[in-house]
């Protein structure tokens, strides 16, 4: 990756995507998110979320087991991570050289929060709002995690360290899936939206109330596409690629109003900055031209159980007993059926990094320098 004045971070192996292998060219992506971005001084981090970005909160506030295959690829064990290796959020902390996020909850086991915290926990949507781990459950253990280190008796963060700390949000794939697990037509579930992104308004008012001031957005991914929900819907109504239009039309409706919305408040809060990542775009692609990645069954599941055409069935959840996974280094987009594999977290965030997807198109790495 190279940094280009106006540009942005450009990735130098887009000219030879199409003529390389799949595993060539996941070497030349891995190389672009471990490099080291941040070169001034290491950026605190705060993100809040659900499944798509938790590290282990699950495991730590309920004691729910994530078992192995789980983590197999970059950790080699089970971290509470719903992957076979590393989250986005994961190669984008190593991409400014810092460590990988601690649950916030694994404060009872005595984490390192030196860097930040990570609030995102499996299941969590923004209504109802007081449930946890809802987006405003979390916002309010981020506000008494601030507190405590405002008091003194620990020694994790500064308040100037809050000020130009980072807070990225990654929710809302949740509150689409259960509307519509709860048979809400498309126009009910879309009719939902306008309260989801009020939630997610009030969380970065909430955030900015307590001195905030940077913050990193991501829409959500094609939900059609998801082995998952295709393995579950009787009538489906497909796309060219196979992935469901009604699901689909719903993320991007949902996108188009955070957008807004982060449009809207980069007016409103003056001194803010907010950026707003399409990743729908970056998962969508990586489905439409899976062969050009090197995937040749990206609406299968690694880890699941039934086998093609989506390998998914509730009866074998991955790391459940009746489930099966695929060889280690299989070329899946799917791990098991809801989340990404290692291999396709680490193209997106070479997307991500490349600003390519941003709005505005500012780099990760600016917040290292502020």
């Amino acid at each position: 990756m190279v940094y280009v004045q106006g540009l942005g971070w450009a990735d130098q192996s887009v000219g030879l995507i199409l003529t390389l292998s799949g595993a060539v060219l996941l070497i030349i992506l891995s190389s672009s998110v471990d490099g080291q971005l941040c070169s001034t001084r290491p950026v605190h981090i705060f993100n809040f979320g659900d499944s798509n970005s938790d590290t282990g909160g699950l495991a730590a506030g309920l004691g729910f087991s994530v078992n192995p295959p789980n983590g197999r690829t970059f950790f080699r064990s089970s971290t509470g991570r719903l992957s076979d290796g590393r989250l986005i959020i994961d190669l984008l902390c190593q991409s400014l050289n810092v460590s990988l996020l601690s649950p916030y909850l694994d404060s009872l086991v005595g984490s390192n929060f030196s860097n930040g915290a990570n609030f995102a926990v499996v299941g969590s949507s923004t209504i109802p709002k007081r449930v946890p781990f809802s987006l405003n459950i979390q916002v309010m253990q981020f506000i008494h995690f601030k507190a405590i280190a405002a008091a003194g008796s620990k020694h994790w963060i500064n308040d100037e360290g809050f000020r130009k700390a980072l807070y990225m949000i990654d929710i809302g794939q949740n509150d689409l899936s259960d509307s519509f697990t709860k048979d809400l037509s498309y126009v009910q579930v879309t009719e939902r939206i306008p309260s989801v992104i009020e939630e997610i308004k009030s969380a970065v008012e909430a955030l900015y109330d307590q001195g905030g001031r940077n913050f990193w957005i991501h829409n959500t991914g094609p939900l059609g596409c998801l082995p998952q929900k295709l393995s579950l819907v009787e009538k489906k109504d497909l796309d060219p690629y196979g992935c469901l239009s009604s699901y689909n039309a719903a993320a991007r409706s949902f996108n188009e109003a955070l957008l807004h919305l982060c449009n809207a408040m980069r007016s409103e809060l003056k001194d803010a900055v907010i950026v707003y990542v399409d990743i729908y775009a970056i998962k969508y692609d990586l489905i439409a031209n899976s062969t050009k990645y090197g995937f040749s069954t990206p609406l299968m599941a690694c880890c699941g159980n039934g086998g093609p055409p989506y390998n998914f069935n509730v009866r074998g959840l991955c790391g459940q007993p009746g489930s099966h996974v695929c060889d280690e280094g299989s070329r899946f987009v799917s791990w098991d059926g809801i989340h990404y594999t290692e291999a396709a977290n680490t193209i997106v965030a070479s997307k991500i990094l490349s600003t390519n997807y941003s709005t505005p198109r500012i780099p990760f790495d600016f917040f290292c320098g502020i």
